[in-house]
């Protein structure tokens, strides 16, 4: 079922409407859909690539509001819908990544983990609902998702559009090392970044 979803993704990168579809896309796969954007991201870059900053931004925008109704689901209807989209990425131990961000007094493990999270394949709209549900400073999330997805989005579709066609099947085979590497960069910049909110806010 996921290929297939793939596959149709893949294919919906070469409709007419591929920006508003990228957008749907981008919005419920921060909140319960398997496939990233990064797969309509790469065809379509490689079809327009003058036109790799705006399917960029598109991507970023509509992922930070699915970000926000992910946060939602977490508020309002954790346990009705929450925990079953958990339970359909495999994750049955919800309390205890619930305790452990309840527990927290300090805001740097939400803050690398949303970083993590939201530019490596750790599932996005896992930490998205679980926000929500701790009831995570909303300004600070929304403005870490903004970052750690644009980064990623753009820098997908930067070297989409720096070497065409041949980084589409990079992606596929070297995704996971790519994303690990970048992981630990990642999780570097969500120190800095959270030392100047500290300092700041």
């Amino acid at each position: 079922m996921i290929k297939k979803l793939y596959d149709r993704c893949v294919e919906l990168a070469r409709h007419k409407f591929s920006k508003p579809i990228l957008g749907f896309v981008s919005f419920i796969e921060s909140s319960f859909f398997p496939i990233p954007p990064d797969v309509m991201i790469v065809p379509m870059v490689v079809a327009k690539r003058n036109e790799f900053i705006l399917i960029a931004s598109v991507a970023t925008i509509f992922s930070a509001l699915g970000a926000l109704f992910g946060y939602l689901i977490g508020v309002l209807f954790f346990n009705e819908i929450g925990i079953k989209i958990f339970e359909l990425y495999g994750y049955d131990n919800v309390n205890f990544l619930k305790e452990k961000f309840s527990e927290s007094k300090s805001m740097l493990p939400y803050i690398v983990t949303l970083f993590i999270a939201g530019f490596t394949p750790v599932p996005f709209k896992l930490l998205t609902i679980t926000s929500g549900f701790v009831q995570f400073n909303l300004v600070i999330f929304l403005i870490t998702c903004i970052i750690t997805r644009g980064l990623r989005f753009f820098l997908v579709a930067y070297l989409t559009n720096r070497f065409g066609k041949a980084f589409g099947p990079f992606l596929e085979k070297r995704g996971a090392k790519f994303s690990a590497i970048l992981g630990i960069l990642i999780i570097l910049i969500a120190l800095i970044f959270y030392f100047i909110i500290k300092k700041y806010v």
